[in-house]
């Protein structure tokens, strides 16, 4: 199957059917979806694409309706679908479509984004697609359809490539097949996804693995997709009180916002029935202050990436297990290896790795790296965990987060768990920071509520759920941790934060201010 069939089955099933709609803007119904991507991928083949061909989508998440019409169009032209929020660097952007050696760039406003005179688009090194004006708008009457038929693409053809958030290093261009990104998908009306539902709500942005997943939600779940052009907790908060949303998504950045800000005592959330949360685990203490804050809902934690896709573990709270991350779900393969690639037993830590139950993503144009992390079905996470007798699967750190102090290694996870449990912690992140002693040594970075608290409490607060070598040396208190625009911490970004505070030496714990302890 390929993803615009979804979309021509919703069509000829429920036409006058909401799909997707962005909250104060516009709406879009599976039938006019349909229409226009037909036209705007008419369009396109007059305008020379061909099949296999790189089509760049560069929206903001206040045209989400015009995205998902430029996505099932790319794709009915032949083309790959190569989604990039604008709210990414002109670099960034740049970098993305030459990488991918994209043939045009649709875009959501009236004729170029760009001056006439170049029709293309510039990020200081010059063109980054073929300077014949392929820069076009996805408005339908900009883009005039032509006579002949788009040639639609085979199931085992690229359908997109999606860059990933470059939290350690330069995006990678992650290619999925339409065999992989429709697994799993309801062919019957009384199987789909989320049908305790009228509403889905989300805040994703455009680009990211989240965001497709809600796409794919619009084409083939129960529920009409809403979406907010831009997070604020307030208006969220609002969304789910007056529009009776049923299903909410979130990453752990939105859920930290939404409840320090203390809107679940001031909003009726009790119309949710399912809150999931994606993009990186729920520290523990989180789970159980969601569960508070939305007393009817199932709160579900989904662990994927963008490489790994549909694969998933997913994960209902049980305060029995409150950092469990589940058990492999739809299909999915699920291990936990030594360094010699062999399956460890229960309780042993080694490197997560999920079988995909579709056909596997690949990195495009990167055989290396496709072949170091894509083995046999089998995704490697680049996380660190292990499994307890049960096979629930319990996350340690990044690979490349975990930091080795002295003679011992320590999760920057699970020093940031805890830090979320002292009820002065608003938001924390850990990373390491160089020590001329014993290596590497722990940082943290905190978030204070109204009270910032002293680092002796902390230390003394954490020396009741840490060993003595996992409290953090380094203790700075900021307005806010270094985020990109998917919600995630770039630890980069936090290690030269921690290294340029490492100088400042204050009396008090304040916002800016440093304290350190002795004894490291």
């Amino acid at each position: 199957m390929i993803v615009p069939e979804l979309l021509a089955r919703r069509a000829a099933e429920e036409p006058e059917r909401v799909a997707l709609e962005v909250a104060g803007g516009a709406t879009l119904t599976f039938a006019q979806w349909r229409a226009r991507a037909d036209a705007l991928a008419r369009g396109l083949v007059r305008r020379g694409v061909q099949r296999g061909d790189r089509i760049g989508l560069l929206f903001g998440a206040e045209s989400w309706t015009d995205f998902a019409v430029a996505y099932c169009a790319a794709q009915l032209a032949g083309g790959v679908a190569v989604p990039i929020s604008d709210r990414l660097a002109p670099a960034e952007v740049a970098y993305m479509l030459e990488h991918c050696s994209a043939t045009g760039v649709l875009h959501a406003g009236k004729g170029p984004a760009v001056p006439p005179a170049s029709g293309v688009l510039h990020a200081g090194k010059g063109p980054v697609v073929p300077p014949d004006g392929a820069y076009w708008s996805a408005v339908p009457d900009e883009l005039e359809p032509g006579s002949r038929e788009p040639e639609p693409p085979e199931p085992g053809d690229l359908a997109q490539i999606l860059y990933t958030s470059g939290t350690t290093g330069r995006p990678k261009a992650v290619a999925a097949t339409h065999v992989n990104l429709t697994y799993g998908s309801a062919t019957r009306a009384n199987r789909r996804r989320f049908g305790h539902s009228r509403l889905l709500l989300h805040a994703f942005p455009i680009g990211t693995n989240a965001g497709q997943a809600m796409l794919l939600n619009a084409l083939d779940a129960r529920p009409a997709v809403l979406t907010l052009a831009r997070f604020t907790p307030g208006r969220f908060a609002r969304l789910i009180e007056s529009r009776r949303v049923g299903t909410v998504f979130l990453v752990p950045a939105m859920a930290l916002e939404l409840l320090n800000a203390g809107l679940h005592e001031r909003h009726d959330f009790s119309g949710v029935v399912l809150l999931g949360s994606a993009a990186s685990a729920l520290p523990a203490a989180l789970c159980a202050r969601l569960a508070a804050a939305f007393p009817k809902a199932t709160v579900t934690n989904y662990y994927t990436s963008t490489e790994a896709a549909p694969a998933q573990t997913v994960m209902i709270y049980d305060p029995t297990r409150p950092a469990a991350l589940g058990r492999p779900a739809l299909g999915s393969g699920l291990r936990v290896t030594g360094p010699d690639g062999a399956q460890l037993a229960a309780g042993e830590t080694g490197e997560i790795w999920l079988r995909s139950p579709a056909a596997a993503r690949s990195y495009y144009r990167d055989e290396q790296a496709s072949a170091h992390t894509f083995r046999d079905g089998w995704v490697r996470m680049g996380d660190v965990g292990y499994l307890d007798a049960d096979g629930y699967l319990y996350l340690v750190d990044r690979e490349s987060d975990v930091v080795k102090s002295g003679a011992f290694k320590v999760s920057t996870v699970q020093v940031e768990s805890a830090l979320h449990e002292h009820p002065d912690v608003a938001e924390a992140a850990v990373a390491g920071v160089p020590h001329p002693v014993l290596g590497t040594v722990l940082a943290a970075a905190v978030v204070p509520r109204s009270r910032a608290p002293r680092v002796t409490e902390l230390r003394a607060f954490l020396l009741t759920r840490l060993a003595a070598h996992e409290l953090p040396a380094q203790v700075i208190f900021v307005d806010r941790l270094p985020r990109n625009h998917s919600g995630k911490v770039v630890k980069s970004d936090l290690r030269d934060l921690l290294k340029q505070a490492d100088s400042v030496m204050e009396t008090g714990p304040k916002v800016g201010a440093v304290e350190k302890e002795g004894g490291r």
